[in-house]
């Protein structure tokens, strides 16, 4: 386990209870899943550990994601829904109302086509999405990123970046109120929330989690965003993505024994 600048102590993580991670770059490395991090899922899931993936991605992803990772729920579409599965049934809980997400995602994308040119495209997943429209970012540069966020905002969209897409939808939401809406569900109150809750991102998208919770992590990869965020990550691992979560992962297992 190894991390930049001041590391864990057991005692900060003792008591956590979940984990809520994003996925891209944090769990995943280059976009795939490596074997090591995929055990580390497993050994925390074998801990006690309850994990709560808390990502951009798609609705078709996140059905694979609660139906064959061990995680307790996935939340996807930067908060738009939460999906829990029983052995093989899948349950969606959206934030709002299925048939007004469904019809705000379709004006929504209406909107957007246009403003993409010959320039951006539209995500590969974008068909197995239910409420949000997400546009691919990976090798622009970034004043070009941040100059068609403006845009969408300026439309009224409500819009995150991550390292990999611009995500944007109409609705009062994000990673951090579905988190919320979860946690309290299952009956945590905000002590429990300090203490027993922690949370593992790399991206702008997720400053949300990071003011909402105080044990966070980044991994390495942060770092050219951090002063982007309002709340910095509380701990960073020295290394990247996947790898880098495995040292998170490690931290809290330690912890925990």
């Amino acid at each position: 386990m190894s991390f930049i600048g001041s590391a864990p102590r057991p005692e900060d993580l003792r008591d956590v209870r979940y984990l809520l991670t994003d996925i891209d770059d944090t769990l995943t490395t280059e976009g795939r899943l490596l074997p090591q991090t995929y055990q580390a899922l497993w050994d925390l899931d074998a801990a006690g550990i309850r994990v709560v993936t808390v990502t951009g991605g798609s609705a078709g992803w996140c059905e694979h994601i609660v139906r064959a990772w061990p995680v307790a729920a996935a939340i996807g579409e930067s908060g738009a829904f939460v999906m829990t599965a029983d052995h093989n049934r899948v349950a969606v809980e959206y934030w709002e109302d299925e048939a007004l997400q469904v019809e705000r995602q379709r004006q929504h994308l209406d909107t957007i086509v246009p403003l993409l040119g010959d320039r951006f495209r539209l995500a590969h997943d974008q068909h197995y999405r239910l409420a949000d429209v997400a546009i691919d970012i990976v090798g622009y540069p970034r004043p070009e990123v941040d100059a068609l966020a403006e845009q969408i905002r300026a439309l009224g969209g409500t819009v995150a970046i991550s390292s990999v897409h611009i995500n944007t939808w109409i609705g009062d939401y994000n990673k951090r109120t579905m988190s919320e809406r979860v946690l309290r569900r299952w009956g945590l109150g905000d002590n429990e929330l300090a203490q027993q809750v922690s949370f593992a991102g790399d991206s702008r998208n997720d400053a949300p989690m990071f003011t909402f919770l105080s044990k966070t992590f980044g991994v390495a990869n942060i770092l050219p965003v951090l002063d982007d965020l309002p709340t910095k990550p509380r701990w960073i691992s020295a290394d990247i993505a996947g790898r880098g979560f495995v040292d998170i992962a490690r931290a809290l297992l330690a912890a925990k024994a």
